[in-house]
């Protein structure tokens, strides 16, 4: 009997969380959404992740069957690849553009990070994305999740001091550029946002 997932009217990226977090104990699926994005989103997981997709459109709705046939080939709740992943985020908004939007857009993304289970080694916050790991930050629950989870927050000294927030910092450690650099440069993978 097929584990079933209704994520109609769910917006983006839970309908992705659910899915994955399903995945990781039931090898046959069935996710109910109703947005394009969602559906290929949706989709688009478990591909990767090795499972056989298969939809059925009803209307404005898709049935979306997600099925084990051979063991995973991927790591699960892991990153893989040769030395630590390092995420750089050089802003408190993600994409260029409407700042607003940007905002939205990086608490989604912070979010999902908590979620995904693939989470990075390191996260370092640079220029205004110190802003993000203060006092009053809308995303420090988040951070706070990720830190709580063995992720490494190095947060830049002299944009802290920059913005005259280094005593507000309330998630991950004061740095320096030396140390910065130093696991930039160790990484095996750079994200930056």
């Amino acid at each position: 009997m097929a584990y079933t997932i209704d994520a109609r009217g769910l917006a983006c990226p839970q309908p992705v969380i659910l899915t994955k977090k399903a995945l990781e104990t039931n090898d046959d699926l069935i996710v109910l959404v109703d947005d394009t994005a969602a559906r290929e989103n949706v989709k688009r997981l478990a591909t990767n992740m090795g499972f056989v997709v298969e939809e059925e459109h009803q209307g404005s709705e898709t049935r979306i069957r997600i099925n084990k046939v051979s063991a995973c080939t991927h790591a699960q709740g892991a990153i893989t690849g040769q030395g630590p992943v390092v995420v750089v985020i050089a802003s408190d908004t993600m994409g260029r553009g409407e700042d607003v939007l940007g905002g939205v857009l990086m608490k989604s993304f912070l979010h999902t990070l908590t979620q995904a289970g693939a989470m990075p080694d390191t996260m370092i916050l640079f220029n205004t994305g110190v802003k993000l790991a203060v006092k009053g930050s809308e995303v420090l629950d988040d951070l706070e999740s990720l830190a709580n989870a063995g992720v490494n927050i190095l947060a830049c000294g002299t944009c802290l001091n920059y913005f005259s927030l280094k005593e507000n910092l309330a998630v991950g450690v004061v740095s320096n550029m030396y140390d910065i650099s130093q696991t930039m440069l160790g990484a095996g993978r750079i994200v930056q946002i």
